[in-house]
């Protein structure tokens, strides 16, 4: 069982920046890829970036590329979502998710879920 659990969230202005983090405990994590969705109240969840188990490739969404950056420690076990240029839109409860395909990240289908933490931009 894998159990993963998010930090780094918080209120912030438009264009500013958060560092998410996402810890994770219970299996080998570096065979896992991992990725970040988001979900804005009132509207289904949203891709928004995966990283390779082992980092070497990645893909983040159009809605943020060019802004967010998905990184992983091995090492450490966290994937981090850096997201800078912040929007009043990118406002969302933001959540880990992992599974042993990317494709499978990617779709997020039967992969395993933190609970979310929140980002608030500010306008």
């Amino acid at each position: 069982q894998v159990q993963l659990v998010e930090s780094g969230g918080g209120l912030v202005q438009a264009g500013g920046s958060l560092r998410l983090s996402c810890a994770v405990s219970g299996s080998i994590f570096s065979i896992y890829a991992m990725g970040w969705y988001r979900q804005a109240s009132g509207k289904g969840r949203e891709f928004v970036a995966v990283v390779s188990s082992d980092g070497s490739s990645s893909s983040t969404a159009d809605s943020v590329k060019g802004r967010f950056t998905i990184s992983r420690d091995n090492a450490n076990r966290t994937v981090f979502l850096q997201m800078n240029s912040l929007k009043p839109e990118d406002t969302a409860v933001y959540y880990c998710a992992a599974d042993l395909s990317s494709r499978m990240v990617l779709l997020g289908r039967g992969v395993y879920w933190g609970r979310g933490t929140q980002v608030t931009v500010s306008s």
